[in-house]
């Protein structure tokens, strides 16, 4: 017995409970370091850079998973240590002021935390999803779950954005642990009982050591070329994240709330650029992966060029269309690239799914870590040598938009067949 569509929506609302706290983190969080605090955006890149990159350690949690035979626990607790870990980083932010080094402290344990738990909640999840769905519907169920997250987060940003003026600590405090108790709240209702729910084919107790599996995993092409694609290509997605809110605040006078709503705005657009192709994909059988990804990346590269226009030309008007449509294009090459995901995760060697998911889940991590620090650098750097905000942004967008376009071409050679099951093809 396979995983029902309403077994896969309910796991859903546990990605949902996820994108509604690290949100929180990545992007209110950051704006107002670097806004309303004054902190050079290099800080807050590190501190986010860091929850990143602790989740290099995906491949373990996935493995772990994989031999421990029940992926529940793991799902509940990881997302009980990522609702500490955001309740720590707000109170970091409400510290700056006071004392420096004690919030600083205060925030890398935190956003070490939020990357402990999104490792193991998230990996978990996914692996569940991978090993009980049924091939003809992971392709669907990649849309569901991932429409859910950025519902969660859209939801999210628009409420914090409609309650959080005028700001005060205090009143931070509370939305953040309101959201954190919910998502904790959601995730035990979402998951109980589902995995019981279940018959997965029996496997014989596996003693593999981890590094072996890992090997074995990338010793795989099929595995190793798309962990080299979903690096780059989130170095790309992912340089935007620390800059777009301070940009809004700095070169077009946006408030918190303003900018918070435009974040919400971009991830509204995510959820209909991920609808989007999961209704002509998956329903309609229009288009591949192929094609979706490439067009996704090419669209936000123009997307990009768009809103370092909008600073040039002082359009400030033009800069919410442009937020969405990279929103839109965003969606639609993370859904194509998750339902090739969750097909390759079930080939090659058998009981490995939570061991790649992790693997990719780690590339993407690192990437996203990687493209938030280099962004929010080499946004103050240039702001120091230009003198110049919109200088400073402008370049920063215009090369992610080109990393745009090196990861189309890339997706061309890498995704080039079609995943077993998926409704989706990878091919042309």
């Amino acid at each position: 017995m396979t995983l029902g569509w309403f077994s896969i929506v309910r796991l859903g609302a546990v990605q949902m409970a996820l994108g509604a706290i690290v949100v929180l983190t990545t992007s209110t969080l950051n704006r107002l370091m670097v806004v309303e605090l004054a902190l050079p955006a290099i800080l807050p890149g590190l501190l986010v850079g860091l929850h990143y990159g602790i989740q290099i350690t995906r491949p373990s949690w996935g493995f772990l998973s994989d031999t421990g035979g029940n992926r529940t626990r793991w799902i509940i607790g990881g997302m009980a240590v990522l609702a500490l870990g955001a309740l720590g980083a707000t109170m970091g932010v409400a510290l700056f002021e006071s004392s420096f080094a004690l919030a600083l402290l205060i925030s890398v344990l935190a956003y070490a935390l939020i990357g402990v738990g999104v490792g193991a909640s998230g990996t978990s999840l996914l692996a569940l999803l991978a090993t009980a769905t049924a091939p003809e519907r992971r392709a669907a169920a990649a849309t569901i779950t991932w429409l859910m997250m950025i519902a969660g987060i859209a939801l999210t940003a628009a409420g914090v954005g409609a309650t959080l003026d005028p700001y005060s600590p205090e009143r931070l405090m509370g939305i953040v642990a309101t959201v954190c108790l919910g998502a904790i709240a959601l995730s035990i209702l979402a998951v109980a009982g589902v995995e019981r729910g279940v018959q997965l084919p029996f496997r014989e107790p596996d003693k593999t050591r981890f590094s072996d599996g890992l090997r074995e995993v990338w010793d795989e092409p099929d595995a190793r070329n798309f962990t080299i694609f979903v690096f780059l290509s989130m170095t790309a997605y992912f340089m935007q994240e620390l800059i777009l809110e301070p940009y809004a605040g700095l070169v077009f006078g946006f408030t918190p709330g303003d900018s918070t709503m435009l974040s919400a705005a971009q991830n509204g657009g995510v959820f209909v650029g991920m609808l989007l192709v999961g209704i002509a994909a998956t329903g309609l059988r229009i288009g591949s992966l192929r094609s979706w990804v490439i067009a996704g990346c090419l669209g936000s590269g123009a997307s990009l060029s768009a809103i370092m226009l909008a600073g040039l030309l002082s359009q400030g008007p033009a800069l919410m269309p442009a937020v969405v449509s990279l929103g839109i294009f965003n969606g639609m090459f993370a859904v194509a690239a998750i339902g090739t995901m969750m097909s390759l995760a079930g080939e090659g060697r058998g009981s490995r799914e939570g061991t790649r998911m992790g693997l990719w889940g780690a590339a993407q991590a690192i990437a996203a870590g990687f493209g938030g620090l280099l962004g929010a650098a080499a946004v103050d750097l240039m702001r120091v040598t230009m003198a110049d905000d919109f200088a400073a942004f402008g370049a920063v967008f215009l090369a992610e938009a080109l990393l745009f376009v090196v990861a189309a071409v890339l997706a061309a050679s890498v995704i080039h067949r079609q995943p077993a099951g998926g409704a989706m093809v990878a091919g042309e």
